[in-house]
């Protein structure tokens, strides 16, 4: 590969982006996926409009495949540190895995129906349902609902809501996981442990469908493979590795609600610049400059006959 300005601006753009997110994952304690979708969908919408040979409708598809594939690791890393302190609650994850599994097939099959304008609209309007929550958390103050875990339809419809709300996100799913575990009932720690593992569940089909779904369609960046690409999950997860400890460290020091009243705003922020861009009507140049060349070439034939009947005598 050659290491053109354009490659040289996107993987710098792609390591800030990691850092950023590790760094908003230790301090929020939430996965990346809200900063690196719109980073990546950012810097691929320059590159597209630079002059690279990368259709706008498919920026959105690269941008959420390959926040799932940074998820894969993120999430195990996480994992298995709270379950060396035996806070992770397997037989949850074993139970709710299949359902949440047919939710993610269900969230890439309707993906494939969606262009890049439509998917930014959902992804603007689930983020901007989750700035509601972190900024007015009213389902938080009001105490568990349940002392168990959903089970059968319940859980079924929970999963399979999660999965696929997830998939069409690009995110790991621990905030509305940890929602759904501590109105059940469930320890706040045990409940960020456990979450940590949906994480996993979701990213790794949700990254396998969206290479297959990707393979031989053009129009993709370089260094992709189908809807993920490499390049940009190599930088964020290796720079997110290593700020996700300052993040910690962090939020440490600060006040547990201005925490969450900082990240409902930045959340807030992100969805509005997500929404502003998907209802934006599209440029509508190329249509307007394609009429006049038929007409130049009716003219020419008009001329070109008028000529044949003068050399004729007509």
């Amino acid at each position: 590969m050659i290491l053109t300005p354009d490659t040289l601006l996107f993987i710098a753009a792609m390591l800030a982006a990691g850092a950023l997110a590790g760094f908003v994952a230790g301090l929020f304690g939430i996965g990346g996926g809200f900063v690196v979708v719109p980073a990546l969908a950012s810097v691929l919408t320059l590159l597209s409009a630079g002059g690279d040979a990368i259709a706008s409708d498919k920026i959105m598809h690269v941008a959420i495949g390959t926040s799932l594939a940074t998820i894969i690791f993120t999430s195990l890393r996480s994992v298995q540190a709270h379950a060396k302190r035996g806070a992770v609650d397997f037989e949850i994850l074993k139970s709710w895995t299949p359902w949440v599994v047919t939710g993610v097939v269900l969230g890439l099959f309707v993906a494939q129906y969606l262009d890049g304008h439509a998917l930014k609209l959902t992804f603007g309007v689930g983020v901007f349902i989750m700035a509601w929550h972190f900024l007015f958390p009213v389902l938080t103050h009001r105490g568990p609902v349940a002392n168990e875990m959903p089970k059968g339809f319940m859980r079924g419809g929970l999963g399979s809501v999660l999965g696929g709300y997830c998939t069409l996100l690009g995110i790991g799913g621990g905030t509305p996981a940890v929602l759904i575990m501590t109105l059940s009932g469930q320890p706040m720690h045990r409940a960020v442990a456990t979450a940590a593992g949906f994480g996993t569940i979701i990213a790794v089909p949700g990254t396998i469908g969206s290479i297959i779904a990707g393979l031989g369609q053009s129009g993709l960046p370089f260094g992709s493979l189908g809807y993920v690409n490499i390049i940009a999950a190599v930088a964020i997860t290796s720079m997110s590795m290593i700020t996700a400890p300052w993040g910690v460290a962090a939020a440490h020091s600060l006040n547990a609600v201005h925490l969450r009243r900082a990240l409902g705003l930045y959340l807030l922020v992100t969805s509005s610049i997500m929404l502003v861009s998907a209802l934006s009507p599209p440029s509508r140049t190329a249509p307007l400059l394609a009429d006049p060349v038929p007409a130049v070439t009716t003219i020419n034939a008009d001329i070109s006959l008028s000529n044949q009947e003068e050399d004729h005598g007509i």
